[in-house]
């Protein structure tokens, strides 16, 4: 890799993938939308002002009444496993992202056998752009994301830090990636962008590339990944003042700050598209990776009310996402109540470019089998999802600050079974103000579910209050099966330990790829999961339930083969 410490330009940038991928002459004619993405990260359903929460988001506000609101768009129930789905359009299970995250030092990723959203947009003559948190692996460069199809990346490899010092464990991580006139990669760490805060410079960064767009460009798609609202809750004080009135705590207004910087940006953002004439030939996404952190915290400033549980859970409140997808020229506004996955965006966006399959592209796609679908005839005519069915998770192992048994579920037409655990987090959190002052939720996965059999009426009962798997036995046992099939197909969870070669000490105090580079060989030379790997400890971020220590498995925790094996004599 070419590695430097100077800034270049976002036109020069912009013109040198546009040359790498034969686009300088594309045509002007060409009216397939520009595709921007915009995933928030810990935003709960009740953190924006078009669910009716009381933090001010007008701008979000605005593009959602402008545009389709989506009522039921799921995500997984924690970070990197939703990115991976996102940019795959394939299960965690599929892709060895089922359990916990990706963290610092840990040398794994979204294998590199994957194909993912970029790649196949390149194909089309689309021109790719990250900007933000990426969390996919980068203990080698094939892991990062100019080598998985992005022409330009601007943020941070890893899945947290501070937004002001970019540090992380020890070590810096804002880095701006690209391809230089000869082709050539190079990872310019932003040293000089410390003391600036995340939120602010990822908006301008989309802000600057779009006022250097010009209509006779090739369409483009650009996935802006915020770091907020993620902890550490931290942000400039101008964006609190605004709550001197009807938010009293001091942590509350912090965290309201934090999601108004990122709802200035997001207007800063539509006002460039304006301003460059693209708006009418755009389409915008917005979501967050997972449900707001309401468990394992010592303070509960986020909301996912009136849904169930939070990040970490495979209730309501862990997966369904405050979401929108806006288009002027294509869309109009209404509230959108289908079943939509995360993973459906890949197979979404692909129609989008490829005119439905009226354009071929450049070069043949392979991908492996999609687990998600197309969903834009189901968003543009309010027509019914084009899926019966959702496979919320299979995860087998104990999480840290989650479920302490197996968490598996299913959500099929109404229907959602649960078994195993849902959380933590498992109850319901009321709305920031309602809470009694420092409401600690540190359960540290020791809230036990009251059933390891839950089945949901979601089209009755969306917040899941009444556990009806007694009255509906046939629909529990049909669900079980579906979950044996999904599971038979299972990947190994790709975890492995922390490897201490990644210290960004041996790097001038910045992280950075740290092994050889590796074939192309997808799942084959992964190893089942196991607890002997040690958490790394985060000093800008402490957290009650990472101790540091080996994990001791719970009194009463099931054996995963025993856990079937009783389970299916229960229900025959």
């Amino acid at each position: 890799a070419v590695v430097s410490t100077q800034s270049t330009g976002v036109m020069i940038k912009l013109f040198v993938s546009l040359v790498l991928c034969g686009l300088v002459a594309s045509s002007s004619t060409d009216q397939r939308p520009n595709i921007i993405y915009i995933l928030s990260d810990d935003l709960g359903h009740g953190d924006v002002g078009f669910t009716g929460g009381r933090i001010k988001t007008p701008n979000l506000n605005k593009l959602a009444h402008e545009g389709v609101q989506l009522l039921q768009h799921y995500v997984q129930p924690i970070c990197s496993p939703t990115r991976g789905t996102l940019m795959s359009g394939r299960y965690p299970i599929h892709t060895g992202l089922q359990h916990w995250v990706i963290h610092p030092g840990e040398p794994w990723g979204l294998p590199l056998d994957e194909t993912t959203i970029p790649e196949v947009l390149r194909e089309y003559n689309y021109t790719t752009h990250a900007v933000g948190k990426w969390h996919l692996g980068m203990h080698t460069w094939s892991y990062t994301p100019l080598h998985r199809g992005f022409d330009t990346f601007f943020g941070y490899y890893l899945g947290a830090q501070n937004y002001d010092t970019h540090v992380r464990g020890g070590g810096y991580d804002l880095r701006d990636d690209y391809w230089d006139e000869e082709g050539r990669f190079v990872d310019d760490v932003r040293y000089d962008l410390k003391g600036q805060y995340s939120t602010e410079l990822y908006s301008q960064r989309v802000v600057d590339f779009l006022s250097e767009v010009k209509s006779e460009d090739p369409p483009f798609f650009l996935y802006l990944a915020y770091q907020a609202v993620h902890d550490p809750h931290m942000v400039p004080e101008r964006y609190i003042q605004q709550y001197t009135s009807h938010i009293h705590d001091p942590k509350e207004k912090v965290f309201a700050g934090m999601v108004s910087a990122m709802d200035e940006g997001v207007g800063n953002i539509t006002a460039a598209l304006r301003a460059a004439g693209l708006d009418n030939n755009t389409v915008i996404v917005f979501s967050s990776d997972n449900g707001a952190n309401v468990g394992c915290v010592s303070h509960v400033t986020a909301s996912n009310y009136p849904y169930r549980g939070g990040k970490r859970s495979i209730y309501e409140g862990g997966m369904r996402s405050p979401s929108f997808i806006w288009s002027p020229a294509l869309l109009k506004p209404y509230q959108n109540n289908a079943m939509i996955h995360v993973s459906d965006w890949l197979p979404t966006f692909w129609g989008l470019a490829s005119k439905q399959g009226a354009l071929q592209p450049n070069h043949p796609i392979t991908t492996k089998p999609l687990d998600g679908v197309n969903q834009w005839n189901t968003i543009q005519h309010n027509t019914p999802s084009a899926r019966q069915e959702i496979l919320l998770n299979i995860d087998p192992y104990p999480l840290g600050c989650g479920h302490q048994v197996p968490n598996y579920g299913i959500r099929w037409r109404q229907w959602k079974l649960i078994l195993g655990s849902g959380g933590p987090p498992n109850g319901w959190y009321p709305a920031p103000g309602q809470l009694a002052a420092e409401t600690d939720t540190r359960e540290c996965g020791g809230d036990k579910p009251q059933s390891y059999i839950e089945l949901y009426n979601i089209d009755k009962d969306p917040y899941e209050h009444f556990n009806v798997s007694h009255l509906y036995p046939h629909v529990v046992k049909k669900l079980t099966h579906k979950l044996l099939a999904y599971n038979a197909t299972a990947v190994p969870p790709g975890n492995k330990p922390v490897d201490p070669a990644a210290n960004p000490s041996h790097f001038n105090n910045t992280w950075m790829p740290w092994l050889e580079e590796e074939e192309k060989g997808g799942e084959g030379g992964r190893v089942p999961y196991t607890y002997s790997w040690v958490q790394q400890e985060v000093n800008e971020m402490p957290d009650p339930c990472y101790t540091g220590k080996r994990f001791q498995e719970p009194e009463g925790y099931w054996d995963y083969d025993d856990f079937w094996s009783e389970y299916l004599s229960l229900i025959g």
